[in-house]
């Protein structure tokens, strides 16, 4: 009795590792490349969380800006996030509204890191829980979301934004909406299509 269960102890990772080997194997050549744009043509999700500056006060949609801007997710303990910063602060020099959005962080860690590498935001929600960037099709920080001046997420860019991302595709989706914000009129679709995939 003792030797078959001592076989069956034995068989089991043999088993596991086979399975683990199938499973790698049904993957290979499959793309690995996560794509998500299940936060595109919808609005901001509806949400009320408390000002990074300030907890005490809450902020909702309401309070997000009535023109183009950009929705940054980020945190403290994320290094690409780290690397991203600088550029975030020649941005805000640039006159790009930025609304940040503290996900998963500890309040005291994340007011220190405004204080030592500068504040790009015009405003920071403290996401804790994490349940607002996850609703806007987060998928790890840093992310970036263009909004339109109906609060409307026009474009989604994953990971670190840079100068390469900027130019080639969040400068022109944003010129679309800011130009149609100050005529008072939707961007056309052909145009959104063109600039803000």
């Amino acid at each position: 009795m003792r030797k078959k269960q001592m076989k069956i102890w034995f068989l089991i990772p043999l088993v596991v590792f086979a399975g683990l080997c199938i499973m790698l194997y049904m993957r290979l050549g499959k793309p690995t490349e996560i794509v998500t744009n299940t936060a595109l043509e919808r609005p901001v999700p509806a949400f009320k969380l408390p000002l990074l500056s300030d907890t005490s006060r809450m902020v909702t949609n309401d309070n997000l800006p009535k023109q183009p801007y950009l929705m940054n997710i980020w945190g403290s303990w994320c290094p690409t996030c780290i690397v991203e910063h600088p550029f975030l602060l020649e941005l805000e020099e640039r006159g790009v509204n930025i609304v940040g959005v503290n996900y998963k962080d500890e309040i005291g860690n994340a007011l220190s890191y405004l204080n030592e590498r500068g504040d790009p935001f015009s405003m920071s929600i403290q996401d804790s829980k994490g349940q607002f960037a996850l609703d806007l099709g987060l998928t790890g920080a840093p992310e970036t979301f263009v909004v339109d001046a109906e609060g409307v997420i026009r474009q989604h860019i994953i990971g670190e934004l840079n100068e390469q991302n900027w130019q080639e595709r969040v400068a022109p989706c944003l010129m679309v909406l800011s130009s149609a914000s100050t005529k008072g009129a939707a961007p056309s679709e052909s145009e959104l299509a063109e600039v803000c995939q």
